[in-house]
Formats: C-alpha cells, sequence, structure tokens
C-alpha cells in the first residue's frame, strides 16, 4: 500500500472514531505517517540528506 493511501485510510478512520482512546491512536499513526512521507519527499528533493553525518 502505497502512503499516500494509507494517510488517505487513515483520514477515514479518524473521521468515523468515536471513541476518545482510538482517535488518539489514529491521530498518532497519522501524525507519523505524513512525517515519513514529507521525509520521503525532502529526501527526493535532495532537500535533505538522507545519509548519516558520520
Amino acid at each position: 500500500m502505497l502512503l499516500e493511501q494509507h494517510i488517505e485510510e487513515l483520514c477515514l478512520e479518524l473521521r468515523e472514531a468515536i471513541d476518545l482512546v482510538e482517535r488518539r491512536e489514529i491521530e498518532i499513526e497519522l501524525e507519523l505517517a505524513r512525517a515519513e512521507l514529507a521525509v520521503i519527499t525532502a529526501e527526493q528533493e535532495g532537500a535533505i540528506d538522507a545519509e548519516p553525518p558520520f
């Protein structure tokens, strides 16, 4: 599954979630997925270097 699809599915799940604990878990997973996508995008654009500094 593509990361973008996973993010879309999490957004849909978040809209449907009623339980506060479930909502928080989905929000955290969504935040992590968005951060991962941001890193991948930055690496592809050359904005950051994926190699460790040492």
